[in-house]
């Protein structure tokens, strides 16, 4: 085997690897965010009577959760509520913005 050839064997070898370590890396990455989801686009959890994905309802529903980057649930620019107050995501199921 030619010093070429060995040559394009490791560096495809070594973007392989760097590759799957991006992949892993960034889906440990992640963490569940309650209450930033419009209705219909949730990952999951979205309260007594649904499925799983998909099901929410409301628009930020605060019982149904999205996959966000780790630390930045907290800091997802959402509208404010109807009377004013300040919206936020949270780690925890929320208890505003429920279907009626």
């Amino acid at each position: 085997m030619s010093k070429t050839v060995k040559t394009m064997a490791v560096a495809a070898s070594v973007a392989a690897a760097l590759a799957a370590h991006a992949t892993t890396g960034s889906a440990q990455s992640k963490e569940k965010c309650y209450g930033v989801s419009l209705a219909g686009e949730n990952d999951c959890a979205a309260g007594p009577g649904t499925t799983c994905a998909g099901t929410s309802t409301v628009d930020y529903q605060g019982n149904a959760w999205t996959l966000v980057d780790a630390g930045t649930c907290a800091e997802i620019d959402l509208p404010e509520m109807a009377n004013g107050t300040a919206r936020s995501g949270s780690l925890e199921p929320l208890e505003r913005d429920l279907p009626a």
